[in-house]
């Protein structure tokens, strides 16, 4: 199973830890794969760049740089060929869609309303963590 994680998931999972955390559990198991691109792999770098997460994370004895390099190692790199406009609402929130799409991803974890609303895009599901963590889960368990 492929999954985008948005930036809010992956900020999430790498500062609280919690149900996002899962998927990144997950993907270090090898049970599901996740997807990014540099346009997300940036975004990621300027809102973990904060001052409040950045010294969220020097507290557990991390960085903004180390961060993103054990993300950056986790999941698939695509660099899709264009963007196209499809979320309303939200211009930024197209790149997530975008390395989706190129990623032949089958689902967008967010917790953006916007993405949230649409629901779904090209087949691929855009669901919450919660959502997502019960799914990978209901599939480990078939397997």
């Amino acid at each position: 199973m492929r999954l985008v994680l948005d930036t809010n998931v992956v900020v999430s999972a790498l500062v609280w830890g919690g149900v996002p955390y899962k998927l990144i559990e997950a993907a270090a198991a090898g049970d599901i794969e996740l997807v990014t691109s540099p346009a997300l792999l940036v975004e990621l770098r300027d809102v973990l760049g904060r001052s409040h997460l950045a010294s969220r994370l020097a507290a557990q004895r991390s960085s903004v740089e180390q961060a993103i390099g054990f993300y950056g190692e986790l999941a698939i790199k695509v660099s899709p060929l264009s963007t196209p406009r499809v979320v309303p609402g939200d211009v930024e929130d197209d790149h997530v869609i975008a390395a989706a799409v190129a990623g032949a991803a089958e689902m967008v974890i967010s917790g953006d309303r916007h993405l949230l609303k649409m629901g779904s895009h090209q087949s691929i599901g855009i669901v919450n963590a919660a959502e997502a963590v019960r799914r990978v889960e209901e599939a480990r368990s078939k397997s």
